[in-house]
């Protein structure tokens, strides 16, 4: 007689103990699949930093020989990047129609676009600074003239050289864009939304651009970040438009990262490794510490500035802008700090 009161000779029924090595069986395999699937992640983050690494081109001898800025009082820990946006960089073929040629040639190429941009040690916040190409400053070994002529006197070293002495902060990495190759990374996310607040027209594109929010496609977009012509402030709307458009960009961004759509994720990441050109003290594993540090980063998290100006200008039969750059290594050192530019750190507001 069994112990169990009211089942003589006890002992679990067939079925019961079929039920059970299947309970068994199914635990088993869920372990080990979601095992497998974590040594899969692994796996794949670090497959994914050689296979998109390799995409990014890199940039030999970028800094500067000599000496260079220390790192500033109050520093946040954080890293600061000078972006130059130009219309051609890459020295390898990309696809369509983009551009081809080497990323600097003496005397062929300016860049269109520069910013520094500083990302807070916390991963949580990034600051923009827009330095107009019109800018007049001194360039080491050249004299004044405009900042855009440093890339194309002296390519990334007499940039970054020049940039330094400017605002006086250290720059950590040196990256080009190529706003070519953002019109592919445009339709790889389907577009980017843009709300343009007034009606114009650039006779230089030959284009309208009309009021209301749209979704712009990359043929589109490339011409939106390149008008200057028809605008009120000229230069410097461009500028707005350039920063209007990365942060919408940044946003889109991260709503189509997606596992249940490697497909899309792939283009789009491709789209990127392909856009973009970084110094060669960038490593890989650089570059998937930086883009794992910053997923969570929104275009809500990155404020944009651009140098304060004093006046336009005439110099030498050309069109400049003065700026004040007391103000200006203020603002980069609020940056650096980790606080907007232009806000007072809070001792000096007590």
């Amino acid at each position: 007689m069994s112990a169990r009161r009211g089942w003589p000779n006890w002992e679990p029924r067939p079925q019961v103990r079929r039920r059970r090595r299947w309970l068994r069986r199914i635990l088993v395999l869920t372990l080990v699949t979601v095992l497998a699937l974590l040594g899969l992640g692994a796996g794949g983050i670090w497959w994914a930093t050689d296979h998109y690494g390799d995409q990014v081109a890199r940039i030999p001898d970028a800094f500067p020989k000599g000496p260079r800025p220390p790192e500033s009082t109050g520093h946040d820990g954080g890293t600061t990047f000078l972006l130059a946006g130009v219309d051609s960089r890459s020295p390898r073929p990309t696809t369509g129609s983009d551009a081809t040629a080497q990323l600097w040639k003496y005397g062929a190429q300016r860049s269109d676009t520069l910013m520094l941009v500083h990302l807070g040690h916390d991963e949580n916040s990034a600051y923009t600074l827009s330095i107009p190409r019109d800018s007049w400053v001194a360039i080491p070994g050249h004299g004044s003239a405009k900042i855009n002529a440093a890339f194309s006197w002296g390519g990334p070293p007499l940039l970054i050289q020049t940039v330094e002495r400017l605002t006086g902060t250290r720059v950590d990495h040196f990256g080009v864009i190529d706003w070519h190759g953002f019109r592919s990374l445009t339709d790889a996310v389907g577009g980017v939304p843009v709300t343009i607040p007034r009606d114009t027209y650039d006779p230089e594109q030959n284009r309208h651009f009309p009021a209301g929010t749209h979704v712009l496609n990359g043929e589109q977009a490339l011409a939106y970040v390149r008008q200057r012509h028809g605008l009120p402030g000229g230069e410097l709307d461009r500028i707005k438009h350039q920063q209007q458009f990365l942060q919408s960009l940044v946003g889109r961004i991260r709503a189509d990262i997606s596992i249940t759509d490697p497909l899309g994720t792939d283009r789009m990441l491709d789209a990127i490794t392909r856009a973009v050109s970084v110094d060669d003290r960038m490593s890989n594993g650089d570059l998937r510490n930086l883009a794992l540090g910053l997923r969570h980063l929104s275009g809500a998290d990155t404020r944009f500035a651009t140098a304060p100006i004093i006046r336009s200008d005439m110099i030498r039969g050309q069109y400049v802008l003065i700026l004040d750059k007391p103000a200006l290594r203020a603002q980069t050192r609020a940056a650096e700090a980790g606080r907007p530019p232009g806000e007072e750190p809070a001792t000096a507001r007590r």
